[in-house]
């Protein structure tokens, strides 16, 4: 489905000049948990992989095919990987954050490997957006966290948009990532 994907974008643009690669699932779980010595619960194979699969594999293919046409075609383009704060390690997301991490690990991999093609690649690492996947957390987590970040407000989607075209525009950029986090991680 990827190769068709791209192989039709190709098709019907004759080029592809930019992939911005945005997947993102969560199954959280705590890798095990115990009370009073006996095992409660412990991550799932299924929750691990369901989340390295979008999160990580997912990102990897989009990435891979992207770059064997811009190469192929000569575009000097453009691939954005979409990570997150909570590659540094958050409890009960073992699996998202190691995808995470991955995805920012690639984007620096592919700016080496890449620029050779005149192909760059970053990666943006936001922290809590407004979005359907933080709206359905708890109203009381919401609130705890908002409390954390320094700037006292989530993200807004247009202001991921705006760091996408910032790297977009800016031809000496590739291999970096950009927290855009309201300072949480600071």
């Amino acid at each position: 489905d990827v190769i068709r994907t791209f192989d039709q974008i190709v098709a019907d643009f004759g080029a592809l000049d930019g992939l911005v690669n945005n997947a993102g699932i969560t199954r959280d779980a705590l890798l095990v948990k115990f009370k009073d010595g006996e095992l409660v619960s412990k991550m799932s194979l299924d929750q691990w992989q369901a989340v390295i699969d979008v999160n990580l594999t997912g990102v990897f293919l989009c990435g891979r095919e992207a770059a064997e046409r811009m190469v192929r075609l000569g575009s000097k383009g453009v691939i954005i990987n979409i990570s997150s704060i909570s590659r540094a390690g958050n409890m009960g997301q073992t699996n998202y954050a190691a995808a995470k991490a991955g995805v920012q690990a690639m984007a620096v991999v592919w700016a080496k490997e890449l620029a050779r093609y005149g192909i760059r690649a970053a990666s943006i690492a936001p922290g809590f957006i407004n979005t359907e996947m933080v709206q359905a957390m708890k109203p009381e987590a919401l609130a705890k966290l908002t409390a954390n970040i320094p700037l006292r407000r989530m993200g807004e989607p247009d202001e991921i948009a705006h760091t996408v075209q910032f790297i977009l525009e800016n031809d000496y950029v590739s291999g970096r990532c950009f927290d855009i986090d309201g300072g949480l991680r600071l």
